[in-house]
């Protein structure tokens, strides 16, 4: 069963759950954000070394803290790694009090039937093993939703309960991801559809079992209370999908009960070439925005 306190502090839901995974396709996008160029940095160790440095100045900060993140999301090699001395899942939880968690998903099939798949992930259990033992409490693992066609989306809700259920079975929590893309013309049509596909799956759980979702924001606020209410469901939080910051904000404070898991929201405005006291002012700007929409419900 996942660890007791930190399944308490999730469950009571008063902060959100800062997503710090992006890997390997994401990774040159999130430097180039925080200002460093591809040019700047030679290889793929290199690179993943600069972004853990990234992630490392964000959750030492004070501004970062378990009052009001109370919870990450980390890209497996961010889990190898170690935070002043460390391993960072165990820093998250033992010095900040922000529960961890792992991205598990290896990246997205072709699409078909108007939704893309999450690739095989080989060794899954090994690594919920190794995961487990770094106190890691939960995963995380995405997939994409891209037309309101029910076949697809039949098929992205039974993928996503099928991994939730091995994660489970590890002792853990699974944040299931079946994440909508908010530009598509028919998404509140998506929207019905997978809301009524996962509220299947989860009306077939047994035993004590739960999960938890990360969804879009809906097109329609509070269309998610069903899930929200669900008995099966632990939390739901929502992803900034592209918005801005303040938009991620504003439309995520019309709906009650759901709570942030951002992540470029989150680092937008940071930079590698801020002092510690401007990089912390704009974190703590972010953390406190993004904290107050996750509990405005």
């Amino acid at each position: 069963m996942p660890n007791a306190k930190m399944t308490a502090k999730i469950g009571a839901g008063q902060g959100f759950i800062a997503a710090l995974d992006q890997s390997g396709g994401s990774t040159p996008k999130a430097l180039r954000l925080y200002g460093i160029e591809e040019s700047e940095y030679d290889g793929e160790a290199a690179m993943f070394d600069l972004i853990h440095e990234m992630r490392t100045r964000i959750v030492t900060s004070p501004a970062f803290t378990g009052d009001k993140v109370i919870g990450a999301i980390l890209f497996e090699q961010t889990m190898d790694r170690e935070v002043e001395g460390k391993p960072t899942s165990q820093y998250l939880w033992e010095e900040k009090g922000v529960v961890p968690f792992l991205k598990i998903d290896k990246g997205l099939e072709a699409e078909k039937d108007g939704v893309q798949l999450m690739k095989p992930i080989p060794g899954l259990a090994d690594l919920l093993a190794r995961a487990a033992k770094l106190d890691v409490f939960g995963t995380k693992e995405r997939s994409v939703i891209s037309a309101a066609n029910a076949t697809g989306i039949a098929a992205i809700v039974e993928q996503q309960f099928e991994v939730g259920r091995e994660v489970i079975r590890a002792g853990m929590m699974p944040i299931l991801e079946p994440e909508v893309t908010i530009s598509i013309p028919d998404k509140a049509e998506a929207e019905a559809l997978l809301r009524t596909e996962i509220l299947k799956h989860l009306n077939e759980m047994e035993g004590a079992d739960m999960v938890m979702l990360k969804l879009s924001l809906p097109s329609e606020p509070n269309f998610y209370e069903p899930l929200i209410e669900h008995p099966r469901v632990l939390k739901v939080v929502a992803l900034s999908g592209g918005y801005t910051r303040d938009e991620a904000n504003e439309l995520l404070a019309k709906n009650k009960g759901m709570i942030a898991s951002f992540s470029r929201a989150l680092s937008e405005g940071l930079s590698a070439r801020q002092s510690d006291a401007d990089f912390d002012a704009t974190l703590k700007t972010a953390v406190d925005g993004i904290h107050a929409a996750s509990v405005a419900g």
